[in-house]
């Protein structure tokens, strides 16, 4: 059985993003009980040089529905980054797995040898579809969700490991 780039992308993503609501609501759950407030702990970080919490969601949210999109040749939805609150995060997610199911299979495969232009702040940078979703998007969404996950677990929510992978 072959696996088709809509199978590689779009599942994967979503399952990912529900993942990270589901951490973010255990974080949220665990800022209430020791009365933090949301932004403070959506402004948490690792270390001083990395992106808050907020942005980690962020980021990952862009990565999906963009990836998603350019494999498909659709101009990517943007989002406002501009969430305040644990309920203004989980929306966005939300949001952004309602986007990414509304692509069907049709858009997606036969994308693998699509050629995929990324604008940067320092340049371009050309993939085809297949190394763009493999070696891009899947470990960038999964760099930003598991670096959410170490903020809100460090921060001392009570996460472990079956929380970040999802039931199977």
């Amino acid at each position: 059985m072959t696996l088709s780039m809509y199978q590689t992308a779009v599942p994967v993503t979503i399952r990912a993003l529900e993942n990270l609501a589901h951490v973010l609501k255990k974080g949220a759950e665990h800022a209430a009980k020791k009365n933090v407030t949301d932004e403070t702990l959506l402004q948490t970080r690792l270390i001083p040089d990395m992106l808050p919490l907020v942005k980690q969601v962020q980021i990952a949210c862009d990565m999906a529905t963009r990836g998603i999109a350019r494999l498909a040749e659709v101009e990517p939805m943007s989002f406002e980054d501009n969430e305040t609150t644990f309920e203004q995060t989980s929306s966005r997610i939300h949001r952004a797995i309602e986007y990414i199911k509304t692509f069907k299979s049709e858009q997606i495969d036969g994308s693998e040898s699509r050629t995929i232009i990324l604008k940067t702040r320092t340049g371009e940078m050309t993939f085809e579809g297949q190394a763009y979703l493999l070696h891009f998007v899947i470990p960038n969404l999964f760099f930003h969700c598991t670096t959410a996950y170490n903020i809100l677990r460090e921060a001392g929510s009570e996460l472990g490991k079956p929380d970040f992978i999802g039931q199977a």
